[in-house]
């Protein structure tokens, strides 16, 4: 279908810069994600791909051609907003028909095409059906339809799930993953919630600021942050200090042997996921503590933990605790990550 690449790329809004040297290649059939918080610049990546914002900067290549230059329909990148853009006029078949209908498709042509489309999306039975007698999530199958007709060599979603609720929103992620799967059209896909980047995406890149901080695989960037705010953007909370000497990680909250040391001196920062600790039976084994908070979170009870003057937060399936008891953890070494020291280029 398509290999987008993006080199390089800047792109300023007036004087401000909101995009920074941003690099980023999708494969073939690939589907990758911008992930970030709100602000971040994720849309803005989308719309310079799509032709509606020229970037300052930098280039963008779809097939190993440059599209800088081409307008909105020509670059054969079609872009499925967060809010579903439907003529209210039209029924269901007529607004995925339309961009068909814009080639100069014959309606015989057409026939067998979007009947494939509406199996794939789960739009049976609707196909007469005008847009106010949609649900939220009907009307956004029917968005991504009319993108997904047209076979777009790039295929790029805005947050298209952000609009709906809990359960329609999961629906909806299993049926894209389902239907990319089948499709293989290559995906840019933008999002601020980290749940769906882990599950949708081949791999995930995130943003901060305008600036790509980490690309990788969903368990690389979940499990191997590169730094303390890659770590709390994916629900990092534990984070204590300490250096290496002799091999070991001596820190405030005991002496870790930990693979890969450096013996350096430096002053470094450790973390370790709140589902990594462990509960131990007594205090020769663990660290010794006092649970000061609870919160009951269904399958799993988030537990807040004073020890010594840290405060670690357990992921616990049981929630049989009480706030005052007295409480002994381990961490597994092999769970516990050290970042590197910052220098003035990571700065």
């Amino acid at each position: 279908m398509g290999e987008l690449i993006l080199e390089k790329l800047d792109i300023c809004y007036g004087r401000q810069t909101v995009i920074r040297n941003f690099n980023l290649t999708v494969a073939d059939g690939e589907m990758v994600s911008i992930l970030g918080p709100s602000g971040a610049g994720k849309t803005t990546i989308l719309k310079a791909v799509a032709g509606l914002i020229q970037p300052a900067a930098g280039q963008i290549l779809i097939d190993g051609r440059s599209v800088l230059n081409l307008p909105p329909e020509k670059r054969d990148a079609i872009m499925v907003f967060q809010k579903p853009l439907l003529f209210p006029f039209m029924d269901v078949a007529q607004n995925i028909s339309f961009g068909l209908r814009m080639q100069g498709w014959s309606e015989s042509r057409m026939r067998s095409k979007i009947s494939r489309i509406v199996d794939l999306t789960q739009l049976n039975g609707l196909e007469h059906r005008k847009i106010h007698q949609l649900s939220g999530g009907q009307q956004q199958r029917v968005s991504l339809a009319r993108a997904l007709v047209l076979e777009p060599a790039i295929l790029l979603l805005d947050e298209p799930l952000s609009n709906l609720d809990a359960n329609l929103r999961q629906q909806m992620r299993e049926l894209i993953r389902e239907v990319l799967a089948q499709v293989r059209i290559t995906t840019l896909f933008v999002t601020h919630d980290q749940a769906e980047a882990l599950t949708l995406s081949d791999r995930v890149t995130l943003l901060f600021d305008g600036r790509l901080r980490q690309v990788g695989e969903p368990r690389e960037l979940y499990y191997h942050p590169v730094d303390p705010s890659v770590a709390r953007f994916f629900g990092g909370t534990n984070f204590f200090s300490g250096h290496f000497k002799s091999g070991l990680f001596h820190s405030e909250l005991g002496v870790f042997n930990l693979p890969n040391p450096t013996d350096n001196g430096y002053r470094l920062t450790a973390t370790i996921r709140p589902e990594d600790v462990r509960f131990a039976p007594d205090q020769v084994n663990g660290i010794s503590g006092q649970v000061v908070k609870i919160s009951f979170e269904g399958s799993a009870t988030r537990i807040w933990i004073k020890c010594r003057d840290n405060t670690l937060v357990v992921l616990s399936p049981e929630s049989d605790y009480k706030i005052g008891q007295p409480v002994c953890l381990h961490l597994p070494a092999d769970k516990i990550r050290v970042f590197p020291p910052v220098t003035e280029d990571d700065a």
